[in-house]
């Protein structure tokens, strides 16, 4: 998609003349690939504000023939040492790359050092999250992608529902090495971050780690994983339970279901991060558990599966119509069980468009 790059590429052009740099040279290989398509684990980009003809691509050796194909539009220089080399070429065109912005977040002090030394009389400007400043907005190839790495996600699911792969025996391990094998079977080349199953009291905590604990009839468990296609992440999180839920159960069920909507309705173009947060934390505040809602709304989602923005009482910035985000609230009953319910979707001026779509309704295995 050539095209596709070349116009992201324009678009960084803008932000390179409005913060006042003749260039970029961009590290961060999620960046690269995000402007080139360039997919190999060595490279570096010397965008300039005057167009393709002086923008210069480098990698190494072992990414000949792949960088011909996945970089066809942009000159090539070869040498593992990628950002030393575009900076000795900046040096040599120094009345072109006068001043040259790197992505200082990304560099270390060392690699500063050395990069001063080669640009010689180019000045070095600290210019941090330019490409990710674009990439919060997603268009509509990076959210096509997007929808199928969700789709994935949702028919490895269900297939595992519909095999009873969730069932009481079975340990947190074994449920998520297939649910993470069916992942691969319908095209995924790898989960989005490491599978979360939780059950019985496991469940009330966040963020556990899969163990060889067994599931137990009437057991929460509490399921959040993701698929990765062509880079691109999905985030889902889905809670059942084995058996017929006890009452307590179907209660924070539905609290957590309503903060859910709460805070999927609020995700609209122009409403500040904070606010969507809100949405949702105060329906289960005002139920008496906002204590028991232990992180953050929710995150963007898309190369990286935690990006920009932050959905949360402390996130700053609005919505804007394209972003990418995750609605996560979650109640956690410590010693008893945890809800969470997660979508992945998409900001859209007409309301939010949901990009995972396995049921919300509470399933009993």
């Amino acid at each position: 998609m050539p095209e596709i790059h070349a116009h992201r590429r324009g678009a960084l052009r803008t932000l390179l003349d409005d913060n006042g740099v003749d260039a970029l040279l961009i590290t961060n290989l999620l960046n690269i690939r995000y402007l080139t398509g360039f997919t190999g684990s060595n490279a570096a980009l010397l965008m300039h504000a005057g167009g393709e003809a002086k923008t210069v691509f480098c990698t190494d050796g072992r990414y000949i023939t792949q960088s011909e194909a996945e970089v066809p539009d942009l000159e090539r220089v070869l040498d593992r040492a990628s950002a030393r080399a575009l900076a000795s070429y900046a040096a040599g065109e120094r009345a072109t790359y006068g001043r040259t912005g790197f992505e200082s977040q990304h560099v270390s002090v060392e690699e500063h050092e050395a990069l001063a030394v080669r640009f010689a009389d180019v000045q070095l400007i600290r210019t941090p999250g330019l490409v990710e400043q674009l990439r919060l907005v997603k268009d509509e190839a990076e959210i096509e992608t997007l929808r199928a790495a969700c789709a994935v996600a949702d028919r490895a699911l269900a297939d595992l529902l519909a095999a009873g792969g969730v069932r009481a025996g079975r340990t947190e391990l074994e449920v998520t090495r297939d649910l993470e094998n069916r992942m691969l079977e319908h095209g995924s080349s790898g989960p989005s971050f490491g599978t979360i199953v939780a059950a019985g009291p496991n469940s009330a905590i966040p963020h556990h780690q899969p163990t060889g604990a067994q599931l137990r009839a009437g057991d929460f468990v509490k399921i959040d994983f993701g698929a990765t296609v062509d880079g691109y992440h999905s985030d889902m999180t889905r809670t059942v339970v084995l058996g017929e839920p006890a009452d307590w159960q179907r209660e924070l069920y539905d609290l957590v279901h309503r903060a859910q909507a709460a805070g999927t309705a609020a995700a609209m173009p122009g409403v500040v991060v904070s606010e969507v947060d809100a949405a949702a934390r105060s329906v289960i505040a005002e139920a008496g558990h906002g204590e028991r809602f232990l992180h953050g709304l929710g995150h963007g989602v898309g190369l990286e599966v935690h990006e920009a923005p932050s959905l949360a009482a402390t996130g700053v910035g609005t919505l804007s119509a394209g972003m990418a985000v995750t609605v996560e609230p979650g109640v956690y009953l410590a010693g008893r069980g945890g809800v969470r319910i997660e979508d992945t979707l998409v900001v859209r001026a007409r309301g939010p468009e949901l990009l995972t779509l396995s049921t919300k309704d509470l399933v009993a295995v």
